[in-house]
């Protein structure tokens, strides 16, 4: 197999991934109606978390990720993070005036870093299929692997972007009103997904609990 076969491969994985509707994604909609580079910094703080980790798991860090503990902290802490993150836009939703001077209190870069932390399911991505990508970048060459990780990040840094730029773009012309319903359901999203990661983290915990006591 070719790099040039390998990294259009790359795009295709990563792009189903980014594209799948989710925390990151939902931030990028919501504080893009307020700056049109929010999903642009929200890429930057993705990619905070994301090269050290693709880094440490090439190192053996994978296994730790698909550890029990691990599973049942990162999901608790980005549960919580979500809900809270969701209740602040529901309450700025009260007025329209609200809303333009402030989406939330996180700065986008902010954002990007928590989500990403603390979205096991992105954890346990590279845990598996980022790991398999990973390795096969490193056969051909640590100068590969590193243009791997660049490729991979630059999906999401041109989808966040272009997420926060329409949703920029869409509020200015569709109004108050308009901006309020994007808003409204970016917080149900993010709520939902907060419930259920720390449901699946409290799953995990009872049934570990219970799995010691038998």
């Amino acid at each position: 197999m070719s790099l040039l076969f390998f990294l259009f491969g790359v795009v295709g994985i990563s792009l189903s991934g980014v594209m799948m509707p989710g925390p990151v994604t939902a931030a990028a909609v919501a504080m893009g109606t307020r700056s049109r580079w929010a999903g642009t910094l929200i890429a930057v703080g993705h990619g905070i978390i994301e090269f050290p980790l693709m880094i440490l798991i090439m190192l053996g860090m994978d296994k730790l990720l698909k550890s029990t503990n691990a599973k049942i902290i990162i999901g608790l802490a980005g549960g919580v993070f979500l809900l809270v993150m969701a209740i602040q836009m529901l309450r700025n939703l009260r007025s329209a005036e609200k809303e333009q001077a402030k989406v939330t209190k996180s700065t986008p870069v902010l954002a990007g870093v928590i989500l990403s932390a603390g979205n096991p399911y992105f954890l346990l991505w590279w845990a598996t299929i980022g790991l398999a990508l990973a390795t096969t970048a490193k056969g051909f060459g640590i100068w590969a692997f590193g243009l791997f990780a660049v490729v991979h990040w630059l999906c999401d840094f041109v989808w966040l972007g272009v997420l926060s730029w329409a949703s920029f773009k869409g509020s200015g012309l569709l109004g108050p009103r308009s901006q309020r319903i994007v808003l409204l359901i970016c917080s149900v999203f993010l709520l939902v997904f907060g419930v259920v990661f720390i449901y699946n983290a409290g799953d995990t915990l009872i049934n570990l609990i219970l799995a010691k006591n038998y």
